[in-house]
């Protein structure tokens, strides 16, 4: 099974104090730190995927959130791959990383979250790709940075432990998803170009 980038110490941690734990004989909290590791390790899972179809893919795992006309926000679960990957294939303008709030991920104040916004270039016009935080760990990475060149269904950063991704619809897409639909990053097909 392949691993987040960056994302060894997240791991490492809870596996040496399981073990330590064990060490010591304390058998109870280390079965808990045990089913805490294996969460952890489940959180961080990073599967390869590959587009069901021409179109852009979605940006992140989870459940389709109302948005803004030209926007779709997709809400990642506890039990979501974290790992967010690029919409479309394109050169990346610039990177900008926002404080904010701590609203949790699933409300629409959470647009005013700590969050990472990226500006990609594509064939289609420019569109952006917003990691937003949640309200507990608020870890944010982004993988890329200004000048680089992202692949379609790339992967781009993951936000840790209940957060959400927003992406704008370049000009002659129609949407293809509906509030509540779940979406796979990098797979599910959320628009098409039109004409």
């Amino acid at each position: 099974m392949r691993l987040a980038k960056n994302s060894t110490a997240w791991i490492s941690v809870p596996i040496f104090i399981t073990a330590l734990l064990a060490a010591v004989g304390n058998w109870y909290a280390s079965s808990v730190a045990l089913i805490g590791s294996v969460f952890i390790i489940f959180f961080h899972r990073d599967p390869d995927r590959a587009p069901e179809g021409d179109g852009m893919v979605s940006p992140a795992d989870g459940r389709v959130l109302p948005a803004e006309q030209n926007k779709i926000a997709v809400f990642m679960g506890p039990w979501d791959v974290h790992v967010n990957r690029a919409p479309l294939s394109g050169l990346v303008k610039s990177v900008e990383r926002i404080k904010g709030g701590h609203a949790p991920a699933f409300l629409g104040a959470s647009s005013r979250n700590d969050q990472n916004k990226m500006l990609l270039q594509t064939n289609y016009g420019d569109m952006e790709i917003c990691q937003i935080s949640g309200s507990l760990v608020r870890d944010i990475i982004c993988y890329v940075r200004p000048g680089d060149e992202v692949s379609r269904g790339e992967r781009i950063g993951m936000v840790r432990f209940g957060s959400r991704v927003e992406v704008t619809i370049p000009p002659g897409f129609e949407i293809l998803v509906e509030n509540g639909e779940k979406v796979h990053a990098g797979e599910s097909i959320i628009a098409v170009k039109r004409g």
